[in-house]
């Protein structure tokens, strides 16, 4: 008896462990229209109480961040999560002009041993059907993170437009010939000067990523400087446990975008290395980084090509 009822107690946790939607989600929307590759990476943090949820949901389009409260019903039979009255910036909006489409968004969960995932919609209004395409959704909870009830709490207004921290950096196509113009031949030469080592070569589903760079192993000192596609967006970081965001835009000019670490020093420990996490909203890679005085540790990102289905 009392082994079946440690039976029982297991099969009972994870059944409720696999119902609630609390926790840290990443993941990605995109357009539904036809002839569209426009990406949203998204961010929700959940906390669930019976049927209620609230939190924080964000999402990172182009060159802006934006970030809402937010609060919702979940039911745990169906898994089915509802969330009303999100403003999504328009994709066709630019820097001079934002339109936002209010909509509702829809998802049901999905539990495995590999991972969960939040995969639903962004539903627009009825009312502007022919100005505001639908979005799909996928989520994936980081098990890693389990600080949702800081960041909620720190959440204390109902939209704020996000600026980059000090040790984010953001990085758009658009903002490449600016770093062009203000490039110094002194800045690229001594890049140019090492050989280039690919590390790994990933595909990705986005338009962006998050990068977040930390110092593998032991905190020794180990700084670094960023080159993107060869041109320098992040200058002599210290790298540390915590962690630099930088969040590109694929050039979609380039079959391949390259990241490389410029060894501005080798640490205590020589070489110079360093925990490069990849972050696409769908899949997250963990790439471990060297680097040093002669060579630039690159990784190579490929934008996955969409599946054409021709019927005959």
């Amino acid at each position: 008896m009392k082994y079946l009822f440690s039976i029982a107690l297991i099969v009972l946790t994870q059944q409720t462990f696999s119902q609630t939607v609390t926790g840290n989600w990443y993941g990605h929307a995109d357009v539904i229209l036809g002839g569209t590759h426009n990406n949203y990476l998204t961010e929700l943090v959940l906390k669930q109480k019976g049927n209620e949820v609230e939190g924080v949901m964000g999402y990172y389009f182009r060159n802006s961040y934006q970030s809402f409260i937010v609060r919702g019903k979940y039911n745990p039979k169906t898994r089915y999560l509802e969330i009303k009255n999100i403003p999504i910036v328009y994709f066709r909006s630019n820097s001079k002009m934002t339109v936002d489409c209010v909509m509702d968004f829809e998802a049901t969960l999905t539990v495995s041993k590999i991972k969960s995932n939040l995969r639903g919609y962004f539903m627009r209004d009825p009312r502007y059907r022919y100005t505001c395409p639908d979005l799909t959704v996928l989520f994936t909870l980081d098990p890693k993170e389990v600080n949702q009830d800081s960041a909620i709490k720190t959440a204390t207004a109902s939209h704020v437009i996000w600026k980059p921290a000090a040790e984010d950096v953001v990085v758009t196509v658009d903002a490449i010939p600016v770093i062009k113009e203000n490039t110094t031949p002194e800045e690229i030469q001594p890049f140019e000067q090492r050989k280039t080592f690919i590390i790994n070569e990933i595909e990705v589903e986005s338009d962006s990523v998050r990068v977040t760079l930390y110092d593998n192993g032991d905190i020794d000192g180990d700084m670094v400087s960023v080159f993107y596609n060869k041109l320098p967006v992040l200058n002599k970081q210290v790298l540390s446990a915590q962690g630099t965001n930088l969040y590109l835009q694929l050039d979609p000019s380039k079959n391949i975008n390259e990241i490389s670490l410029f060894a501005e020093n080798l640490g205590n420990i020589p070489p110079n290395t360093a925990l490069m996490i990849v972050n696409d909203g769908a899949k997250r890679y963990e790439l471990f980084m060297t680097s040093d005085l002669k060579m630039n540790g690159t990784v190579r990102i490929k934008k996955k090509r969409p599946v054409v289905v021709i019927r005959q």
